[in-house]
């Protein structure tokens, strides 16, 4: 049982993310998320409007 333990570390350090990992590397979702809007792959929410898109096109920049 000892096993799992020193597996679960040794997992936990392999998949830890490092800080900044989840930068953007579109420029398009940097510049809808520098606008204050975010990306979604569905339709926006009822009170936002699609502004753009993001990640090459693949999502949508929904706007307040």
């Amino acid at each position: 049982m000892r096993i799992l333990y020193l597996l679960f570390a040794v997992l936990f350090l392999l998949f830890q993310a490092a800080p900044g990992s989840a930068d953007p590397i579109f420029a398009d979702t940097a510049e809808c998320r520098s606008q204050g809007n975010f990306c979604r792959a569905g339709a926006c929410p009822p009170t936002f409007t699609v502004s753009g898109s993001c990640h090459g096109g693949l999502l949508k920049c929904c706007s307040k």
